[in-house]
């Protein structure tokens, strides 16, 4: 059980910091959710909007994060 508390303290932590940066990136202006790459359609009564390149980023840059800490262990 301590394991489990440890993993779930972890990543509340990387969620934490994720948001923070979420917070930061919004102030400092990044163009996060509105990048090259993304799909907006306005249509005449709806709007489909879908971050294909934001999600890409954030996978990668995931992806590293989660890499490291694994080599770390």
């Amino acid at each position: 059980m301590g394991d489990l508390g440890r993993m779930l303290v972890f990543v509340g932590g990387l969620l934490l910091a994720f948001g923070l940066i979420l917070i930061l990136a919004g102030k400092a202006h990044l163009p996060i959710g509105r990048l090259p790459g993304d799909i907006v359609y306005r249509g005449k009564n709806t709007t489909f909007y879908f971050p294909l390149m934001t999600s890409i980023i954030l996978s990668i840059i995931l992806s590293l994060v989660l890499y490291f800490v694994n080599r770390m262990r």
